[in-house]
């Protein structure tokens, strides 16, 4: 599937929107009284950012 270069810049820029929100609330949770509570919410936190990452990657490669 083809995508414009504007298409893909939105694509990123939304995603390192959601990053940026992702690793503040990773960052939140890790700081509570009793981080190991969220130790799920974390994790699943973590893998977002992971597969975010990812797909920033992706989109940086394709608009070389």
């Amino acid at each position: 599937m083809e995508y414009t270069k504007e298409e893909l810049l939105e694509a990123k820029r939304q995603i390192d929107s959601t990053l940026h929100k992702l690793r503040s609330t990773i960052v939140t949770l890790q700081d509570k009284e009793n981080p190991a509570r969220y130790k799920s919410q974390i994790t699943l936190a973590q893998r977002r950012v992971k597969a975010f990452e990812i797909a920033v990657a992706l989109i940086e490669k394709e608009l070389e």
